[in-house]
């Protein structure tokens, strides 16, 4: 079987865009078997200049260029589309589109996807501040006729933290992982039937057996969908 090649822009954090690659890899060995393994053009990025300009509040006319220049790299390398590697910077998707001719594949579309399979109708959301309080994420999945509900302010800021300030560094402490716990099962609490784990640095902490409510690791369903396109 013919492989089409992935685009990966990753980076944002390496320690998520790390599970990207391994997930693809182990989808394609799974559904090919013998020594197959993924066709993979990947460009990863520098973090740090992407975090500072978040931290600045007016980051996206920036990021999109330093983004697009990436996926540039990716479309040269004959990647025929293209996943980015991290939910947060799908808020320039738009712009990094404009400057490449290959199809990017939205994570949010692949959640959204994976949880109206199942069934289900309304969700929690947890990721970065970004992806939770603006509506370029939410709006997406709202799309697609799903309920999206995000934790309180306290809890956000606590996510985002969490996030920023650890996960991204490797960092996994018991005590986050309590905080995320104790959130999660108050947004079940709350009526959410699912719960969209909207950064991929969060699968690092919390997984499905911590709770009984169902979670989507939007890392694991990019990665899928991703193998699944490739061999489509």
């Amino acid at each position: 079987m013919e492989q089409k090649t992935i685009g990966l822009l990753g980076g944002m954090s390496w320690e998520s865009t790390l599970e990207y690659y391994k997930n693809i890899n182990q989808g394609i060995n799974k559904k090919l078997g013998k020594h197959h393994s993924a066709k993979i053009a990947m460009v990863s990025v520098d973090f740090e200049p992407i975090e500072v300009l978040q931290s600045s509040g007016i980051w996206e006319d920036e990021t999109a260029k330093i983004l697009s220049k990436a996926a540039k790299q990716i479309e040269a390398a004959n990647a025929d589309f293209l996943l980015i590697c991290t939910n947060t910077m799908h808020k320039v998707l738009p712009q990094i589109e404009q400057n490449i001719n290959i199809p990017i594949l939205h994570i949010a579309d692949a959640a959204a996807e994976a949880i109206l399979k199942d069934g289900l109708k309304k969700v929690g959301l947890l990721g970065t501040a970004f992806t939770m309080e603006q509506e370029f994420y939410k709006e997406r999945l709202q799309s697609h006729g799903l309920e999206v509900v995000v934790p309180q302010k306290e809890d956000r800021e606590i996510v985002h933290k969490v996030i920023y300030d650890e996960l991204c560094l490797g960092i996994t402490k018991e005590s986050s992982k309590k905080e995320y716990i104790k959130i999660i099962n108050f947004l079940a609490q709350e009526g959410c039937e699912g719960i969209i784990l909207g950064c991929t640095e969060i699968g690092l902490l919390v997984q499905q057996e911590d709770v009984d409510v169902k979670l989507y690791d939007t890392a694991a369903i990019y990665a899928n969908k991703a193998v699944e396109m490739a061999l489509g």
